[in-house]
């Protein structure tokens, strides 16, 4: 029996590298953000165009795309993520045919600002689940309870052996009517644009639906509720702090109830975000088959959440490179949530939320039975394999289970020969006989042949093939899992705090895929807004 666990489910400007471009977009300038320490990715960083309140997140290799246009009206770049120093950078510093590798540096916390912290005594002596408390608390107060509009990018994938595949991008408005509202039922998305981006691999296998009864297609110890089969629906259902109210998944199930009581809580260093202060809150929980770690990140002035990340573990399983994450764990991820809001117009606005989980892909079993005929010469029965198989295996009776109209049907002998093995019923010839008339018969009347004789084969080997580790033999039906991982990810590039301005009922359809048969919806600024499309390689 399974266990499921249910789920509804930077940085001072140091140095500018040119190199060439896996891809070129003429239509884009394309760069990537990187830690001037670590020289690892700066991932999911925003890039605003400060003119104009428009922007994009960097992906998980710290890629990004900025239409050319705003090179030529000469617009200024304006950096920012949790942790960096906010920092401006001309377009016109960037090149448009070459891929900028930009380095960034971490932000420092100042003397001067650790001091006029230190005042606020009533703040520094609370404890991190005081802290949280009053974050959720805080909830109502700071984000926006009347009807807004985000503008953004979204996309679905999968990762494969670290390449993408199955690649779908869209262009949507979302209409919210409020947090006091409940989201699923309240809120409406136009669809401006979308696109099956045919630059990347289309997978077949890792497109199909999920499948429970047959595990051909199933995320193991979990189950992701489809919605209709409704992407975007699947990605909202996961921002616990808009569902702060309502179940949104395990173990945060509703926020302002189980949040707390299920996560044990401890204080880490503070970080700075422009001239804000927050609060760093880690938070844990050990279980019998699983591990939860995550990070929010909370404003130390009115308690606002700006951050959430949340992971959850297979404590069963650990990564193949056996390397441990951001958390300190090398087990493999479940399921992971990261949501970012920002601050705007006095209140916080989504700013992106990713959420993503691996699954599981069966490939067709390398050894199998192809064909079995009863033959009334030999008065046996033949069972072709697509493999040579062991005789080893192949001359245990045991492995052999006939039923001829639900009576077992005891065997004599076997004989093999390569990719052949003849079965001798323990049945005189006219029993024999009688039985092939009445397959025969039954095969004539288009009736089932497996409600009259089954033949179930198990535990055999073929012969295998020489591989590094020796001979390696395959297991009769034995199914292998190719491991993919899902993403579906939404960020933010303008916000309408009075909410959207088209007027019409246009809005897509809940219960049914983003890329099948929506309306499309375009605003006569259309062009303002551009896909993220990220880079083809995503090592990282």
């Amino acid at each position: 029996m399974k266990n499921y666990i249910w789920f509804i489910g930077a940085y001072s400007f140091l140095l500018l590298w040119l190199c060439p471009v896996w891809s070129q977009k003429k239509d884009f300038i394309e760069g990537r953000l990187l830690d001037a320490k670590t020289k690892e990715p700066v991932v999911f960083a925003s890039i605003r165009i400060k003119a104009r309140a428009l922007g994009v997140i960097t992906n998980m290799d710290g890629s990004f795309r900025i239409p050319t246009k705003y090179k030529e009206y000469g617009e200024i770049l304006e950096f920012s993520s949790m942790g960096y120093q906010t920092k401006e950078i001309p377009i016109d510093a960037l090149e448009q045919d070459k891929l900028n590798l930009i380095v960034l540096d971490p932000g420092v916390i100042g003397l001067k600002e650790a001091i006029v912290e230190g005042k606020d005594k009533s703040r520094r002596r609370l404890g991190a689940t005081q802290i949280v408390k009053r974050a959720i608390r805080a909830i109502p107060s700071n984000y926006p309870r009347r009807l807004h509009a985000v503008i953004g990018y979204y996309r679905d994938y999968q990762l494969k052996k670290e390449e993408y595949v199955n690649l779908n991008e869209a262009i949507l408005e979302v209409v919210d009517s409020g947090f006091d509202r409940n989201d699923y039922a309240t809120t409406k998305v136009r669809l401006y644009d979308y696109q099956s981006n045919d630059d990347f691999e289309r997978d077949r296998e890792g497109s199909f639906k999920y499948d429970y009864n047959n595990y051909t297609k199933y995320i193991d110890k979990a189950y992701l509720f489809n919605y209709g089969g409704n992407e975007f629906s699947i990605l909202r259902i996961h921002d616990a702090i808009r569902n702060h109210a309502i179940n949104s998944y395990d173990f945060v199930n509703v926020m302002d109830r189980d949040f707390i009581s299920n996560h044990s809580f401890k204080k880490e260093d503070e970080i700075r975000l422009d001239d804000e202060m927050l609060f760093k809150i880690c938070f844990a929980k050990v279980l019998v088959k699983f591990r939860i770690a995550g990070t929010i990140y909370i404003s130390k002035k009115d308690f606002a959440i700006h951050k959430m990340e949340y992971s959850l573990y297979d404590k069963s399983r650990t990564t193949e490179n056996k390397e441990k994450d951001k958390h300190g764990i090398n087990n493999e991820i479940i399921f992971e949530v990261i949501t970012e809001y920002n601050r705007k117009f006095d209140k916080m606005y989504l700013n992106y939320i990713s959420f993503s989980n691996n699954f599981e892909v069966s490939q067709p079993p390398k050894f199998i039975l192809k064909e079995t005929v009863a033959n009334m010469n030999c008065e046996c029965f033949l069972l072709t394999f697509n493999n040579s198989v062991d005789p080893v295996y192949a001359m245990e009776k045991k492995f052999y289970n006939f039923k001829f109209k639900g009576k077992k049907i005891q065997i004599e002998r076997i004989r093999i020969d390569q990719k052949t093995v003849f079965v001798y019923p323990d049945m005189d010839r006219s029993e024999f006989l009688n039985m092939t008339y009445e397959l025969s018969a039954a095969k004539r009347k288009r009736l089932e042949l497996l409600d009259i004789l089954s033949i179930e084969v198990t535990g055999l080997r073929d012969m295998g093939i020489t591989g590094d580790g020796g001979l390696e033999s395959n297991l009769i039906n034995d199914k292998e899992y190719v491991t993919y991982r899902q993403f579906r990810e939404f960020f933010v590039q303008e916000i309408k705090s009075n909410g959207s301005v088209l007027k019409d009922t246009l809005f897509m359809r809940k219960d049914i895929p983003i890329f099948k048969d929506q309306t499309i919806v375009k605003p006569d600024n259309f062009d303002d807004y551009w896909m993220n499309t990220p880079l083809q390689n995503v090592k990282y």
